[in-house]
């Protein structure tokens, strides 16, 4: 439950109430639980009865890539599909809209998990902001899908994950401590959630769209640069933005009947691994230092994009895209951080008087 102040005394990021994670019901896991075996079973029924051991044969392979996609979605602000659609393009071939709506796919299952696991343990997270970026992604989510994705290219749609996760390790490689320190649980008031939550929204659902995955990054970055959010909530809360956008994302899919036989079969093999991954990476954080984390999946994020420069070899007017891209992201990013600076200082001088 979130503090209660009167809308009209907020008037920026800096004036928000602490967020109050007291909460007097004891965490309980037995929904997961219930969940978690039910889907288990059903997953069992379906494969026996629909004979889909041909299709865990041929794409055993998901599994073990998304052992660690899972663990990497749960305990950052990254869903599995920023592992996923790396390993899919890059070392499978496939085609990047087929990456794309595995990893909506993917997450559905194990981000939702995350989501259930992360309420029944009672982790804190931004409610407000959570409801109005996912209110603001639903709209992106379709218009990116049916306005803006057709007339997309593969390869742009390539660099535009290269260059948002690249964006991120060196937004992480940059401030990754200072992040590390924060302790601010922001509360918000529903004017100012709307306020900042529709258009980051609307902007991560647009990228989702193409890519898979986006709103979760762009969430965090505002959580810790303008509201100097601690980690505890603001990847919770990334990770909880992830699961709706992707059940969003993959019913528009399945309605427009465009998932080929290829994601099937790599969801059908991943689906019982990211259930309990996605879960445990949430839990991992307790006990692994968060920076160390961080760091290593900035490494893997700086590693994918030369990666991906090598295979695609980019021509001008697709450097200029790339630079074009990390420019615009990290001008954001500092705009962001020093706002946020700026009215943390401003709010620790007025209680100092």
């Amino acid at each position: 439950m979130e503090n209660t102040v009167d809308a009209r005394t907020i008037k920026s990021p800096s004036q928000a109430p602490t967020l109050n994670t007291r909460d007097v019901r004891k965490p309980s896991l037995r929904l997961w639980w219930f969940l978690v075996i039910s889907g288990l079973v059903a997953w069992i029924i379906a494969v026996v009865i629909f004979d889909y051991w041909p299709l865990i044969r041929e794409y055993w392979t998901m599994a073990v890539v998304m052992i660690g996609g899972s663990l990497v979605a749960g305990s950052t602000p990254m869903g599995g599909g920023s592992v996923s659609f790396p390993i899919l393009v890059y070392l499978f071939g496939e085609a990047p809209e087929n990456a794309r709506s595995f990893g909506l796919a993917i997450q559905a299952v194990g981000m939702m998990s995350a989501l259930i696991f992360i309420f029944g343990r009672r982790v804190p997270v931004q409610t407000r902001l959570l409801i109005a970026s996912c209110a603001g992604a639903a709209v992106g989510m379709v218009v990116g899908t049916f306005c803006v994705a057709p007339h997309v290219s593969r390869t742009l749609v390539k660099l535009l994950f290269s260059c948002l996760w690249m964006s991120f390790a060196l937004l992480t490689l940059a401030r990754n401590r200072e992040f590390c320190s924060l302790s601010h649980k922001p509360g918000l008031e529903w004017k100012l959630a709307l306020e900042i939550g529709l258009p980051i929204g609307l902007l991560g659902g647009l990228i989702a769209a193409q890519i898979g995955v986006g709103l979760e990054m762009v969430l965090y970055t505002v959580l810790v640069l303008l509201f100097r959010a601690d980690l505890k909530v603001a990847v919770p809360t990334a990770v909880c933005a992830t699961a709706v956008t992707s059940v969003i994302g993959i019913l528009l899919h399945l309605g427009m009947r465009d998932i080929p036989r290829a994601v099937f079969g790599e969801w059908i093999v991943a689906a019982p691994v990211v259930i309990f991954g996605a879960p445990i990476g949430t839990y991992l954080v307790t006990l692994i230092s968060r920076a160390k984390i961080l760091y290593f999946v900035s490494a893997l994020c700086v590693f994918q994009f030369a990666w991906s420069l090598k295979e695609i070899s980019p021509r001008p007017a697709e450097w200029l895209f790339v630079l074009g891209a990390l420019l615009s992201a990290n001008i954001g990013f500092y705009l962001l951080y020093r706002r946020g600076i700026r009215e943390e200082r401003a709010v620790a001088a007025s209680i100092g008087q």
